[in-house]
């Protein structure tokens, strides 16, 4: 069993990183802790313009800083081929905007990637996401072994290095309980492989996040398998998070057809965490699946530039996120201080009038 929403691990070493799966784990023992309470949530609204003035405007001073301010206003997104015309960011590079092209949005990046892909299917454009073996013991340590095939039907070994690196792992059960996030590394055989422990039964599901050389940027998906008792959760919606003495809150709303922008912010004991160290080229990352059908939204950070290691800032980050349809969605923050990786874990509904 994981033992804690997020495991404490050094950040030199994150080909593993685990986090909200405390509630997975309690439900195993026969438990679940709240996220929070009312008076909580309550507190937190009655202060909220306030504190994230404040602390956004302190963080500034002390290092490299999103640029959420220097944003313009996203552009709408273009319908495409998924049902609920869904649509993502491009990892490609900035560049003049075509007619007939939408906008790029505050990033630099294209609003609608060329194809679109939202980890719905193992096999898209050509590419297949293929797991050599799909079956994990309830609470065994496991190793996830895959391998990318191309249109040629050969592993796949030359990936485009975007901001996050070359290749992104996420696994969550079919519930969007237990999120986790790998960074799988890559054999000389084109096989990547990363350790894995999935923490309750059921049905899961795994998110191959990349771009091949000369190849579409894509989100590829597939399924994984539990056996044991499976009882899925509900989740209310939450704007705050507390994981290992700090307290994290989400602003800013997920607005369906646009690039909405969203903003983490991280506190410990009341105050505002200014010294963030960089992860996966910003000050945190953000991984965002709708509830159902888990589909996996391309979101992007906001950032004026790559931090260096060095680097600190805080105590928020920045992000946009591509809402393809109304409903409801759960978030992963993730964040790094004092070398260890974290996850706050949210759910968020659309605003009533878009649903």
């Amino acid at each position: 069993m994981v033992s804690s929403a997020s495991r404490e691990r050094p950040h030199s070493d994150r080909r593993v990183i685990v986090g909200g799966v405390a509630a997975l784990q309690e439900t195993e023992t026969g438990g679940r802790n709240q996220m929070s309470t009312a008076g909580r949530l309550a507190a937190y609204a009655a202060v909220l313009i306030l504190l994230f003035t404040g602390a956004w405007a302190t963080g500034v001073a002390v290092g490299p800083v999103t640029d959420a301010a220097s944003a313009q206003p996203a552009g709408p997104t273009t319908p495409g081929s998924d049902p609920n015309h869904a649509s993502e960011h491009d990892h490609g590079g900035a560049g003049a905007t075509a007619p007939g092209v939408p906008d790029r949005g505050p990033t630099g990046q294209d609003p609608v990637a060329t194809v679109e892909s939202l980890g719905l299917s193992a096999t898209q454009a050509g590419y297949t996401f293929a797991v050599q073996n799909t079956t994990f013991g309830l609470g065994r340590p496991g190793e996830l072994a895959f391998t990318i095939t191309g249109p040629d039907g050969r592993p796949v070994t030359s990936y485009a290095d975007a901001h996050h690196g070359p290749m992104q792992v996420a696994v969550v059960r079919r519930d969007a309980a237990g999120f986790q996030h790998l960074q799988p590394a890559l054999g000389a055989d084109g096989v990547w492989r990363a350790p894995l422990t999935l923490p309750g039964g059921g049905i899961w599901r795994a998110y191959a996040d990349f771009a091949p050389t000369d190849g579409p940027p894509l989100v590829l998906g597939t399924d994984l398998f539990v056996q044991g008792d499976f009882t899925p959760f509900r989740f209310a919606d939450s704007r705050t998070f507390d994981v290992d003495g700090y307290q994290v809150r989400l602003d800013g709303n997920l607005v369906p057809g646009t690039q909405s922008q969203i903003y983490a912010t991280v506190s410990r004991n009341g105050a505002p965490v200014l010294d963030l160290q960089p992860y996966l080229g910003a000050f945190g990352h953000l991984a965002v699946l709708r509830q159902g059908d888990l589909a996996y939204l391309r979101v992007q950070p906001i950032t004026s530039s790559t931090p260096g290691p060095a680097d600190r800032a805080g105590p928020g980050t920045a992000f946009t996120v591509d809402v393809p349809s109304a409903g409801s969605y759960r978030l992963f923050v993730e964040f790094v201080h004092g070398g260890v990786t974290r996850t706050a874990e949210f759910s968020v509904s659309t605003p009533e009038g878009s649903r």
